[in-house]
């Protein structure tokens, strides 16, 4: 059972077909998703969030960037990580024309509180609950909570004005044959400070149970055990 079954329980069955597929990589399940696409739009607001966003993208945890047509690549791979936990990698790379931005993602499920928690960028440094909801047509949206920091022996919760939560609505549209992917990121003081929609067609790497297969570029280059 994948780390995404675990965490919508008997909701995973209504989600469509596709996107159980999707959203089943697991060790056990032997494969991993690759998508690869194009975003329609990649847009950020006024200039003077550009110092947050930039500041973000230093460990691959924002994209102060924005443009249109931006080829698109989400690599989701499961793998257990150096604490034994099962982990899914959640890379998505934007290549626009002046550079190429990464917005990194792992995910791991908690036992004992029953959630899934998402650490973000490079040295998992933030970390979020998160929850879900499947549609009426077999999607889903994926909301991120409150972000704790962790450093060394440091840890604390970051003050909402501080916060940059995330909603992500994914879909499978059978017309086109292809994922679409709508993704929000909002202060509760500043509004929307980035975000992103397109659509995407998936290909299913094999994974072995050692972690065959799965590239290093995809892990972060820390891991941290507390959720």
């Amino acid at each position: 059972m994948s780390i995404f079954a675990r965490a919508l329980g008997p909701d995973f069955d209504r989600l469509h077909p596709m996107m159980r597929r999707r959203f089943g990589v697991a060790v056990a399940a032997g494969y991993g998703c690759v998508g690869t696409g194009t975003m329609d739009h990649v847009w950020r607001t006024r200039d003077w969030v550009r110092p947050f966003l930039w500041l973000g993208s230093w460990r691959n945890i924002l994209v102060p960037v924005s443009g249109r047509d931006v080829p698109f690549t989400i690599e989701n791979y499961p793998y257990r990580d150096t604490i034994g936990r099962e982990t899914v990698s959640f890379v998505r790379t934007f290549e626009l024309p002046r550079r190429r931005a990464r917005f990194d993602a792992t995910m791991v499920y908690d036992r004992r509180r029953d959630v899934l928690v998402d650490y973000l960028g490079t040295h998992q440094h933030l970390a979020t609950d998160l929850t879900f909801e499947v549609t009426e047509g077999g999607g889903l949206v994926i909301r991120s909570h409150e972000q704790r920091f962790y450093e060394g022996p440091l840890r604390f919760r970051f003050p909402a004005v501080l916060t940059g939560t995330a909603e992500l609505h994914e879909s499978y549209d059978e017309a086109v044959g292809r994922f679409r992917i709508r993704v929000e990121v909002s202060n509760p003081v500043l509004g929307p400070l980035f975000g992103y929609a397109g659509t995407f067609a998936c290909r299913w790497p094999e994974v072995g149970p050692d972690g065959e297969g799965v590239p290093a570029s995809v892990k972060p280059l820390r891991e941290e055990r507390r959720p």
